[in-house]
């Protein structure tokens, strides 16, 4: 499942090109005072602490600026899984957002479950002139995030990977140095032993949201592997005795209490009062972050296992266009396209921690921010590290993903070991796929 992403975003070398501009209005019957403006829906899963605000900013913008479109976007609790399923219930009722922010994740579920046009049949229907804007405006590789066997199913609009943020404060008050950071899972489950000891605070804590993003680049970077494709079907393959030892290692530091099992408010709020040493969770959370943090807010790369090579998957979003009808399509390639557009993806990848998906022009201010930014910097470092993300195929593969988000509950909870609990749940997903 793995796509090289080493000369994907290849930072400063590249020129964006000016066909990105947006502002541009097609040519329509009648005037915007003649006309109700077309009103489509925006869904995305940007909460007001994970880019939120940029959203908001990013459409009023839009709006102001084309006055014959209106759009109204729609936030979606609970991750990609909580928007793929709303979109369910949506379509069953015959309403259709005209775009939505479709996790990478869910790529494969997408493409065999949802009725969708592809943004290159409304550009080649209504939007001509627009005809290569994918081809220069992309790399081959990061276009691949959103393609099902040659079909591009969505554009890749957020692109993301996780890092290790670092409370350098308590790292101090623990007598541990945050000037050289933890770089392998031995190094970071002692340096969080230590900071539990020294400072009666836990030390780490990783992510778990509605997804198995983060798990899948701990159990591949120990040489496990999610799941591969057999005459088009995805067949787990993650009970093995790699992903048991990976996810182990994260059991027995909650076990001993040098990191936590909680929900994502609760171990992020922890995060951010100080009181917990290390989080490994998307580059996506940087300004909430850099925002929220009353401490030395510092960035390390994904850990390591000894002797292997990190592996992460490329985390965040895609958009896909559902509108049926042809004024609600082009209205939804206009907005796509300006959402994609220099200056909105600058505002984007600031007002999240998300890397653009776009060639980046040498020189530019987006360009001076991924470099200068250490956070950012870190998870631009690591895009030779990524590839794509498991994607569970046919019609249960909703039920699939909740399968493996339920054992990661299982194991963090010390309910069953890690071996048992992957098992378990591969032989669950496979009887799923039959």
């Amino acid at each position: 499942m793995k796509v090289n992403l080493k000369n994907g975003l290849i930072l400063g070398t590249m020129l964006f090109v000016g066909a990105c501009s947006q502002g541009e209005k097609v040519s329509t019957e009648g005037t915007a005072q003649e006309k109700k403006p077309v009103q489509i829906e925006y869904w995305h899963v940007a909460s007001e602490t994970f880019g939120g605000g940029a959203i908001k900013e990013l459409i009023k913008e839009f709006n102001e600026k084309n006055k014959d479109i209106q759009v109204i976007e729609k936030f979606n609790p609970d991750m990609y899984k909580g928007l793929t399923q709303n979109l369910q219930v949506s379509i069953a009722s015959k309403k259709y957002p005209a775009i939505v922010q479709m996790g990478y994740s869910y790529l494969n579920y997408a493409k065999d479950n949802f009725e969708y046009t592809t943004a290159q049949d409304v550009i080649n229907k209504y939007f001509p002139e627009d005809k290569d804007f994918l081809n220069k405006n992309f790399l081959p590789n990061i276009l691949e995030l959103g393609q099902v066997n040659g079909e591009q199913v969505g554009i890749p609009y957020s692109i993301s990977n996780p890092i290790m943020y670092i409370n350098a404060d308590l790292f101090k008050e623990a007598g541990l140095n945050p000037d050289t950071p933890p770089k392998t899972w031995k190094e970071v489950a002692e340096a969080a032993m230590i900071i539990k000891m020294k400072t009666g605070n836990p030390g780490f804590f990783m992510q778990e949201y509605a997804d198995n993003w983060a798990q899948q680049a701990l159990l591949e970077g120990n040489g496990g592997q999610m799941l591969k494709v057999e005459n088009g079907i995805t067949i787990p393959t993650f009970s093995s005795k790699e992903s048991a030892e990976a996810y182990q290692l994260t059991a027995d530091m909650v076990k001993n209490k040098s990191a936590i099992h909680a929900s994502n408010d609760e171990g992020f709020q922890t995060f951010l009062n100080g009181k917990l040493g290390m989080v490994v969770t998307t580059i996506g959370k940087r300004e909430n972050f850099e925002s929220s943090a009353k401490f030395d807010l510092r960035g390390a790369k994904f850990p390591l296992f000894d002797g292997k090579e990190r592996k992460l998957p490329a985390g965040g979003n895609m958009l896909m266009i559902m509108a049926k009808s042809p004024e609600e399509q082009k209205a939804a390639w206009r907005f796509m396209k300006f959402l994609l557009s220099a200056d909105s993806t600058e505002k984007w990848t600031k007002g999240t921690g998300y890397l653009p998906p776009t060639i980046v022009e040498k020189g530019t201010g987006i360009d001076k921010f991924l470099t200068e930014n250490k956070l950012m910097s870190v998870a631009a470092s690591q895009m030779p590290d990524m590839g794509q993300w498991a994607s569970f195929s046919g019609s249960n593969g909703l039920k699939a993903e909740q399968i493996l988000i339920d054992a990661r509950d299982i194991i963090l909870s010390g309910e069953k070991p890690a071996d048992k609990a992957l098992e378990d749940a591969q032989n669950e997903i496979i009887k799923l796929m039959k």
